[in-house]
This record gives C-alpha cells, structure tokens and sequence, in this order.
C-alpha cells in the first residue's frame, strides 16, 4: 500500500464557495477504482506551516498509482483544483512496499505525466509554493 500525503493552502482570493467546490472535486478524484481509502479535509498538523487542509488516499501498489495519475476523473478535476493552491506539500508518503526503489519509480511516473501532459505540467508551475518531501 502507498499512503499519498498532499497538504495545501488555498489562495488568499479563493471564496469560501470556491474552496467547497475544490473539496468536493479532490473527494470525487479520491473514489476512483484505484483508491483503497481516503480522507479529504481540515489539515492537523502546525498551523504555523500556513497549510490548513490536506488530501490522502491509500494506492494498493504502483500499477494503481499509475491509474490514478491517469484517471480521467482526477485529470478532469485538477484544472479546476490547481489554481486556488498557494502552497502544496507533497509527502512524505509512506508504503509498506520494501522496494528500496519504490520513490524513484513513482517519481518516474510523475515525471512521466508531466510529459504527457504538458498543459497539467504547465498548471503545476502556477502554484507559488511547491515542496515534495
């Protein structure tokens, strides 16, 4: 199982309305096929991060995590998700997967999309704080 951690902070000039919509949209993409378990919410951690909500879901193994980065459902909602971010920390995720390699192959996968999808890459860049961890 690969747990995916993604925490983030809205854009100043995001309403309210906006950020519900944004929440519903990362709930839709968390039930796709490839998704055992997720949780899309209010972020716990040090709120002097300035990162108040967070998105995890649980991939079974690398194939699923290759299907979601490719499902049409999560490829269909990131344009709409993507430009209220102001600040993305990606990670760390956490497996149980004793793969010594296991980061750099998903890694690879993410790079692999970002080639295929160039305008995806090009609304990633967009976002003025991005760390991956």
């Amino acid at each position: 199982m690969i747990v995916h951690l993604l925490r983030f902070a809205f854009r100043e000039e995001t309403t309210e309305e906006q950020k519900a919509e944004v929440l519903a949209l990362m709930k839709r993409t968390a039930s796709v096929e490839s998704v055992s378990f997720a949780t899309v919410g209010q972020n716990l951690g040090d709120a002097s991060e300035g990162l108040t909500h967070a998105y995890c879901v649980g991939i079974e193994d690398l194939a699923a995590m290759e299907r979601y980065m490719h499902d049409p459902v999560h490829l269909a909602g990131d344009p709409h998700i993507v430009p209220h971010f102001a600040k993305v920390v990606i990670g760390p995720d956490v497996s149980d997967d004793p793969d010594p390699e296991l980061r750099t192959k998903i890694m690879a996968l993410n790079e692999a999309k970002l080639a295929k999808y160039p305008d995806w890459a090009r609304q990633m860049a967009t976002i003025p704080d991005v760390r991956i961890f």
